[in-house]
């Protein structure tokens, strides 16, 4: 059952006239608790209550579905708004985007030009952007625009997923570049012939590229809320004198917060993605299909 409600969910979050319903008639039925609002405003306002409790942030603006150059241009100035308030509020939060909102499945070098906009107001700024990953479609598009601007800037890392068989070998090659990297299970709905079906080879596999990418010696983000995983990470940290500053651990908005606050509580980076905006409904989907724990808090929602 378990299973179906995640092939649900993800069916859902993709689903193009579900999305305009969903953005039209705004967050009810518990997205409140994965998404802090709608505007920059709100998202601001939840990064200063996170900031002062000592938690890091990284915020995105979500977006799903830019199929136009208005839009994606539009998404861009967004980003580099968003930036310049970072710097000129003071926060402790970085930028994370996805290249779909800069025009990826519109035009290659068009999302090339958008990011590098971004990228020289974060380097104006000292604001870190990590772009993140979609599904396994986008996933070499989105490696090789990372390479290609991590040439040019400093303040930026992207993000791979445990999930796929090829992860390893990203890693390897992505080596080179001295890469800050948010590793991650994955939340897309991906074929067993590209990516683990098992959760138990997704563990196993998420443990292995942790170890590579730290061993390595490059900054690592652990974003997860599995507990066995967060275990295995400080066990290899001790075992291998990996200082703390050389990693972080990452959590959503609004889920496991008491973990949250006892990581940082223990001397560890512990850092909130934020995500906001009117097309929230993809990534609220999403959030559904990783946990059962999620869809019972909405439905309790509901009943309220």
């Amino acid at each position: 059952m378990e299973q179906v409600m995640r092939n649900f969910f993800l069916h859902m979050g993709k689903n193009k006239v579900a999305t305009k319903v969903a953005k039209k008639y705004g967050m009810r039925f518990g997205a409140g608790k994965f998404v802090a609002g709608a505007s920059l405003d709100s998202s601001v306002n939840a990064i200063k209550q996170l900031n002062s409790k000592g938690l890091s942030v990284t915020i995105d603006h979500l977006g799903e579905f830019v199929d136009n150059e208005a839009e994606a241009t539009r998404m861009t100035k967004h980003c580099i708004e968003a930036i310049e308030r970072i710097a000129a509020e003071g926060l402790d939060s970085q930028l994370s985007l996805k290249l779909t909102s800069m025009g990826l499945d519109i035009d290659y070098h068009m999302t090339l030009r958008n990011m590098r906009e971004i990228l020289k107001a974060a380097d104006k700024y000292d604001v870190f952007v990590t772009i993140d990953m979609e599904d396994y479609e986008r996933c070499e598009r989105t490696l090789n625009i990372f390479t290609e601007l991590k040439k040019e800037f400093e303040n930026i890392g992207t993000v791979l997923q445990a999930y796929l068989y090829r992860v390893s070998e990203d890693i390897e090659k992505l080596n080179e570049l001295s890469p800050n990297l948010r590793l991650v299970k994955g939340a897309y709905k991906e074929a067993p012939t590209v990516a683990f079906p098992a959760k138990r080879d997704v563990d196993i596999n998420f443990k292995k590229i942790i170890k590579m990418h730290l061993l390595n010696g490059n900054y690592t983000a652990i974003a997860t809320h599995d507990d066995q995983i967060i275990d295995y990470t400080k066990k290899l940290a001790e075992e291998h004198n990996i200082s703390r500053d050389q990693f972080e651990f990452q959590m959503l908005f609004g889920i496991c917060v008491d973990r949250q606050e006892q990581l940082l509580k223990e001397g560890y980076k512990m850092r909130v993605y934020v995500p906001y905006g009117q097309d929230w409904y993809g990534y609220f989907m999403r959030r559904l299909a990783e946990r059962p724990a999620n869809v019972a808090f909405v439905l309790k929602g509901m009943m309220k």
